[in-house]
C-alpha cells in the first residue's frame, strides 16, 4: 500500500517559473553556471550556490546556511509563493526529442521506502547520505523531485489527461529546448482517488534519486528517533516525488570506457577475452548491438562484437542477468582488473543518448585505450533486482526524464 500526501507547493509565479527552473547543479559547466548566475537573477542556481553572491566557495554546514538565507530571501522578494490548500500536481515533459512524460508530484512515505514499498535498484554512498541529510534538516525543503515509477494504471491516466484539459498553472520552455507544463489539483474528491490508486499498489519503484530518497529516509528516522516533539504528521515524515507509469519512462544505457589493458597487449587481451565471447571484427564500421548479452567494443581503431558464450556464464539471480554486471564478471573485473566501479579512476562512463562514434572518439585521442557498448536494461530487469533486494552496479542506467529544481518546493 503506497502512500501519496497532498501539500502546499512553494512555487516560482508563472511569469519567472522558466527563469527560476534550473538543471542539476553538476551537469553544468563552470561557464555555464556563471554565465546563468550573472545574467538571471531569478535563477535557483543562486540558492543552491550561495557563495557566488560573495565570490568564493562555501561548503560544509556554513553553505547549507547560506543556502537557507538565499532560499528565504527569494521568498521575501515574492519569487516564490506558496499554495493556500494542499494539492497533488500533474505535471508533463516534453523534452528535446519528442518524449513526453506524464505524471504527479506528490508527497511520499519515508515509512513506505523503510518498508520496502518504495524499492531500490541501486547502491547508495552512506557518508553522501549523511552529508545530504544534513543538507536537507539546515534548508528544509526539497526543491527537486525523486523520481518513483508505477505500473500502468488506467484510472490514473484518464485523471491525468481530463486534469490536461484545464489550464495549465505552469506552460514554459527551457534553452534546453524541453517544455514543462504543470497542472494543480486540490479538490478532495479527486485527490482521494489519486491516494485511493496507489493504496492498490503492493510496490513502486525509485528510477532515479537514490541519494536524495536515501537521506530523506535517514532525516525522518533521526527525527523520529531523537526528536521529543515527534509527530508522525509531520511533513519531515515525507519526500517530494515524481511519479510516472511505467510505460512513460525512457532508459538508457550508460556504456564502458577504460584506461588501459591491465598490462595486456591486445593480442594477449582478445585472447583472454575469447573464453567468454564469440568475437568478431567490424571494421571500422561502426557497431551498436540489440540484444542483450551481446556488447560493441572499440579498440585500436577497429569495432568488434561480443557475443556472450552463454554456456560458461552462470545465471543465479536477476542481478547477473544484467549486461552492466555481465560485462563486470566477465571483462572489467576477471581481465582489466578493475574491482570498484565507484572509485576506480581507470573506468568512466557516457550515457547511450550519446552514439557510438562518442566512445570511438574518446578511445581515438588516446585518453582511452578501450571502449564498450551495451543495450539498456529493461524496467522489468530494474524491477526483478529490486524485488530481490539486489542492487545494480554503479551506472548501470541513464533514465529519462531528468527533472528541474524549483519547480515545485516541498518545505519541511
Amino acid at each position: 500500500m503506497a502512500i501519496l500526501k497532498p501539500f502546499k507547493a512553494v512555487r516560482p509565479t508563472r511569469a519567472i517559473v522558466g527563469l527560476v527552473a534550473a538543471r542539476p547543479y553538476q551537469s553544468y559547466t563552470v561557464e555555464e553556471r556563471e554565465s546563468r548566475m550573472d545574467y538571471n537573477p531569478f535563477s535557483f542556481l543562486h540558492i543552491i550556490n550561495p557563495g557566488y553572491k560573495y565570490d568564493q566557495v562555501i561548503t560544509g554546514e556554513e553553505r547549507y546556511q547560506l543556502v537557507r538565507n538565499r532560499y528565504l530571501e527569494f521568498k521575501e522578494d515574492g519569487v516564490f509563493i506558496q499554495d493556500k490548500k494542499p494539492a497533488l500536481y500533474v505535471y508533463k515533459i516534453i523534452n528535446r526529442d519528442g518524449e513526453e512524460f506524464n505524471g504527479i508530484i506528490a508527497a511520499t512515505s519515508a515509512e513506505d521506502y523503510e518498508k520496502n514499498i518504495i524499492r531500490k535498484h541501486e547502491d547508495t554512498l552512506a557518508k553522501r547520505e549523511q552529508t545530504f541529510k544534513t543538507y536537507l534538516k539546515t534548508v528544509g525543503f526539497n526543491a527537486e523531485p525523486v523520481l518513483l515509477t508505477y505500473p500502468d494504471n488506467t484510472s490514473l491516466l484518464e485523471i491525468i489527461k481530463e486534469t490536461q484539459k484545464k489550464h495549465a498553472e505552469f506552460e514554459f520552455t527551457m534553452t534546453y529546448r524541453d517544455t514543462h507544463y504543470l497542472w494543480k489539483i486540490d479538490d478532495d474528491a479527486t485527490v482521494a482517488k489519486i491516494q485511493n490508486e496507489f493504496k492498490n499498489m503492493k510496490t513502486i519503484y525509485i528510477a532515479d534519486g537514490h541519494h536524495r530518497s536515501a537521506s530523506s529516509y535517514l532525516l525522518y528516522k533521526d527525527e523520529k528517533e531523537h526528536n521529543a516533539a515527534y509527530d508522525e504528521n509531520a511533513s519531515y515524515n515525507f519526500f517530494m516525488s515524481y511519479l510516472i507509469p511505467e510505460s512513460d519512462l525512457v532508459v538508457h544505457e550508460f556504456n564502458r570506457l577504460v584506461k588501459d589493458l591491465n598490462g595486456l597487449s591486445k593480442e594477449e587481451f582478445l585472447i583472454r577475452l575469447d573464453s567468454s565471447y564469440r568475437i568478431e571484427n567490424k571494421g571500422n564500421l561502426t557497431y551498436k548491438p540489440t540484444k542483450t548479452h551481446h556488447f560493441s567494443m572499440y579498440l585500436d581503431g577497429e569495432f568488434y562484437s561480443l557475443y556472450l558464450r552463454k554456456a560458461r556464464y552462470k545465471t543465479l539471480t536477476a542481478l547477473d542477468d544484467l549486461d552492466a554486471e555481465v560485462l563486470y564478471k566477465t571483462v572489467l573485473k576477471p581481465i582489466l582488473g578493475i574491482d570498484n566501479l565507484r572509485d576506480n579512476e581507470r573506468i568512466s562512463y557516457i550515457n547511450g543518448k550519446h552514439e557510438m562514434i562518442s566512445i570511438k572518439s574518446s578511445v581515438d585521442s588516446n585518453e582511452f585505450k578501450v571502449g564498450f557498448g551495451m543495450c539498456p536494461a529493461t524496467i522489468n530487469q530494474i524491477k526483478r533486482i529490486a524485488d530481490e533486494g539486489l542492487k545494480m552496479p554503479p551506472k548501470s542506467t541513464y533514465i529519462l526524464p531528468k527533472l528541474r529544481s524549483g519547480i515545485t518546493i516541498y518545505e519541511f
